[in-house]
């Protein structure tokens, strides 16, 4: 099997996973989107995975999608997604080139997008990171912190807030990580109820390789799967 053909049956198996999992969830089963992770692949499979049908790819570093994004600018059906921590010294050159950002973990990171944004110009979707496991080594708000965030996040016009991004417990088990992400849904129905219409937050990033089949059954409607797609 070439590793063209490994990475279409790999590709094949996560959606036919994803799938079921939104059905058993009482969901549609085309109510998840892929966003296939190529920070660990070179452009060579990342344009395989691309030819699998994946046109939402996700990376982590900004110099990484950079460089991908001129490598394959020949695929011009790719929506590039930013899913790592983004510093506002790389915003200016990464928000042209994307059409979601995952990880807004500050005010400051919204305003210096904002900023970008408005010479492009365009209204760039963003999601805001909340760290809802608690652990230390991760980015993100609080949920505690949320209320405020997003109504200050609704005075900027040049960002769509779109929703809320989490990652689930590093080394957590099946309770805690269905845990984190149903908080993570639970949160962002009560943002919704409060915004009262001013923002949709109608995404939910959350779900990675090893439990985007949970995160679906909470409510994911993004999942950011990479060594699943390459293994």
């Amino acid at each position: 099997m070439t590793t063209a053909d490994r990475i279409a049956a790999n590709t094949e198996e996560v959606r036919q996973r994803m799938r079921a999992a939104a059905v058993r969830s009482g969901r549609s089963s085309d109510s998840v989107s892929l966003v296939a992770v190529t920070k660990y692949v070179d452009a060579e499979q990342t344009r395989m995975v691309v030819k699998a049908g994946c046109q939402d790819l996700g990376e982590n570093r900004p110099q990484q999608l950079w460089d991908k994004s001129t490598a394959l600018a020949d695929e011009p059906k790719i929506r590039w997604h930013q899913i790592g921590h983004l510093q506002r010294n790389k915003v200016a050159r990464t928000v042209p080139l994307i059409q979601l950002l995952h990880s807004v973990d500050s005010l400051r990171l919204l305003a210096e997008v904002d900023r970008a944004a408005a010479t492009v110009p365009r209204r760039l979707p963003v999601l805001l990171e909340v760290n809802v496991s608690g652990d230390a080594a991760k980015h993100g708000w609080e949920a505690s912190e949320m209320n405020e965030v997003v109504t200050s996040a609704l005075e900027f016009s040049n960002v769509e807030v779109s929703g809320l991004m989490t990652m689930a417990s590093l080394g957590g088990n099946v309770e805690t990580m269905r845990r984190n992400f149903s908080d993570l849904r639970e949160l962002r129905d009560r943002l919704q109820r409060e915004a009262g219409g001013a923002a949709s937050l109608s995404e939910l990033s959350m779900g990675m390789s090893n439990d985007y089949e949970i995160a679906i059954e909470e409510g994911a409607t993004l999942v950011r799967v990479g060594s699943a797609l390459f293994k």
